[in-house]
């Protein structure tokens, strides 16, 4: 039987085969009495519904020459959770005229076990909905009818493409928010056609077989083409769980991807689409929106006041000249750098989108005489760009690079609570492109200061047992950012924060030492007033005033993705309780010392009394911006005691 009579099947047959078997049958589309009595996934007790089977193939038709994909899904339904699955979403690209991606031959079926027989319920055609999404999409959406717990639903439909979106052929995930067993992807794709295809992820095929078939298509009096034809699969996949410290799950869901490298035409023309990174430089450089707004002259009388136009150029300087464009030229939240970039309308307007204003202090340092470039970076949500091939469409964001006295430093004005050389956190996407006009671009490492809190609390217990005192904290890098921002967008709101993350706590008298809106350091100090928890003449006290992390963020069984907190970063608490001549210590935290593999995290926990006097200190260390997968039981090990020795110390006093 060919495959063309197979794919009728699978889209107008939905069969029920009975097998012996007790578990999922993941081997086809068919829906068997185990799919259907299994009732619990027990590598994944969370999972509200799997994926058993799913299968695609795309091809070039031999016709009509557009790219015809068939995609079928048979899914178990295990809570009410996953009613969702039974959705499904189909974006369609459109285009003016009848020149538009389109969605035919829509099949679906339930199955449920009803008084010990099987019953199955189709997806009627008056389900089916078709909207104007947007100017770019009409979406498609049908839902699978009669869910219950324990149904098995199984859905197919064909996709046609028109020629003109194949510079991107389909692409096909493996990896979805519920695990799944079996996911296949079999692609034709003619000679004409030759692709840069990628697998993300991380995960390994299970399958992966590559054929040439000749003459798979061909144009009548014009010529022939051989396509290559590859079967990709992967199985026992788990589901994808977002979770805190993680980039744009793109970067991360395990699929194939496919960019469009050459076309070559029947009448002999080859068209290059994927370039050499020289040839995107001289691109970039008559760019109107990058390498012509760079290019721009301006008069700095028009930007800057006297004194910095006459200073003399050093890193003292820079700073003043980018603290001038920081505050004077306002943001529009637009990460806009390849349209509606415009120094001259900046300029006019004193607001801007991302690439005007960085070019604007890119173009301002330079016209200074500074060493400046450009930088290009995908943002964290915008996902990492492609390394192997240039995609100038993987980039989102501007950012300036300066270099002075042998130093470098990165630059960004349209926040104005950044410090100099401090670029917005959504920037921290491990790299981006360096550009050079004159000795071309290259990539450039993007690795952001390490930033550190530390609290210092001195108390003492007065005569009437309560413990007072003052705590002084210090803040650098990031940590210093959210809260330098925090504080001087809206002081009294900060400061209400501070109350409240302290219930049990009377804070007063906070003030903020040598800080403002930009400096690279915030320090705050307050007084404290706690009354601790008596027991006759004893005092059980939990010597943390200030909680780094009041609980675990790693929850899930496991992570297959990276853990990326952005940057290096350390927490140090230490406390200093005078007990005066009032009371003594009966028990206090034990010591803790733990790290994590390869020295990449620490944790140290310990206490001293000297001359009746409490020393507490506590100091976690995360030595990686980055961790892989391989160090999530570890990290979540980690956070554990962590959060447990925070949450759980106590300190026994009793009066003497």
């Amino acid at each position: 039987m060919n495959f063309k009579r197979i794919t009728h099947c699978l889209l107008l047959l939905p069969t029920l085969v009975v097998f012996s078997q007790t578990s999922f049958h993941s081997e086809s589309h068919q829906v068997t009495l185990a799919d259907i009595k299994t009732n619990t996934f027990e590598r994944d007790t969370t999972a509200n519904a799997v994926i058993i089977y799913e299968h695609g193939k795309s091809w070039v038709h031999p016709g009509t020459y557009k790219l015809m994909t068939n995609e079928i899904r048979k899914i178990k339904i295990l809570k009410k959770e996953g009613f969702g699955q039974a959705t499904v979403k189909l974006f369609l690209h459109k285009k003016s005229g009848n020149d538009y991606q389109k969605v035919e031959n829509i099949v679906g079926t339930t199955y449920n076990m009803v008084d010990g027989n099987v019953v199955k319920s189709k997806l009627n055609k008056e389900d089916i909905f078709e909207e104007d999404y947007n100017e770019n999409y009409n979406l498609v959406t049908f839902t699978l009818p009669n869910l219950k717990e324990g149904s098995v639903i199984s859905y197919s439909y064909t996709l046609t493409t028109p020629q003109y979106l194949m510079w991107n052929y389909k692409g096909w995930d493996f990896q979805h928010k519920i695990p799944t067993l079996y996911s296949e992807y079999e692609t034709s794709i003619p000679g004409n056609w030759e692709y840069n295809i990628k697998l993300v992820g991380g995960k390994k095929l299970a399958v992966n077989t590559v054929d040439v078939k000749n003459d798979c298509l061909e144009i009548p009096a014009v010529g022939k083409a051989n396509c290559l034809e590859s079967v990709y699969a992967m199985k026992d996949i788990p589901a994808f769980i977002e979770e805190d410290y993680m980039t744009t799950e793109d970067n991360y869901l395990a699929r194939v991807e496919y960019e469009l490298k050459t076309f070559r035409g029947f009448d002999g023309i080859v068209t290059n689409y994927t370039k050499e990174w020289r040839d995107v430089d001289k691109e970039l450089k008559t760019d109107p929106n990058i390498g012509k707004q760079l290019s721009k002259s301006i008069k700095l009388e028009d930007i800057l006041p006297l004194n910095l136009i006459n200073s003399i150029n050093s890193k003292e300087n820079a700073t003043l000249i980018y603290e001038h464009i920081q505050q004077n030229y306002i943001w529009n939240e637009k990460l806009e750098i390849f349209k509606n970039v415009s120094v001259k309308d900046l300029i006019k307007d004193k607001s801007g989108n991302v690439g005007s204003i960085n070019i604007l202090l890119h173009n301002t340092l330079n016209e200074k005489g500074y060493n400046v470039k450009p930088l290009l970076i995908s943002t964290r949500q915008n996902g990492h760009p492609t390394t192997i091939y240039p995609i100038i469409s993987d980039f989102n964001y501007l950012v300036v690079h300066l270099s002075i006295d042998g130093e470098t430093y990165l630059l960004d004005a349209t926040d104005k609570y950044l410090s100099f050389d401090e670029i917005p956190f959504r920037c921290l996407n491990q790299y981006g492109r360096l550009l050079d006009f004159n000795s071309g671009s290259d990539w450039y490492d993007i690795v952001p200061k390490k930033s550190d809190v530390l609290y210092e609390a001195k108390l003492h217990i007065d005569n009437n047992g309560d413990i007072v005192g003052d705590i002084v904290s210090k803040r650098t890098g990031y940590h210093a950012y959210n809260h330098r921002k925090s504080y001087f967008s809206n002081a009294s709101a900060y400061i209400e924060n501070l109350h409240n993350n302290a219930a049990f706590i009377d804070i007063s008298n906070h003030n903020t030492i040598e800080s403002s809106p930009t400096t690279p350091v915030f320090q705050e100090q307050y007084h404290v007033e706690y009354q601790g928890e008596e027991t006759g003449d004893n005092i059980y006290l939990n010597p943390f005033f200030v909680k780094f992390f009041s609980e675990n963020p790693f929850k899930l069984q496991e992570r297959s993705y990276p853990i990326d907190f952005g940057y290096q970063d350390s927490y140090y608490y230490t406390l200093k309780l005078d007990l005066g001549g009032q009371y003594e210590i009966l028990e206090k935290p034990k010591p803790l010392v733990t790290s994590l593999p390869n020295k990449a995290g620490m944790l140290f926990y310990s206490s001293s009394t000297f001359d009746n006097e409490l020393s507490l200190t506590f100091r976690i260390d995360f030595k990686e911006a980055v961790y892989a997968p391989e160090y999530y039981p570890y990290l979540k090990k980690f956070m554990n005691k962590i959060v447990d020795a925070q949450n759980n110390s106590l300190i026994l006093l009793k009066k003497k």
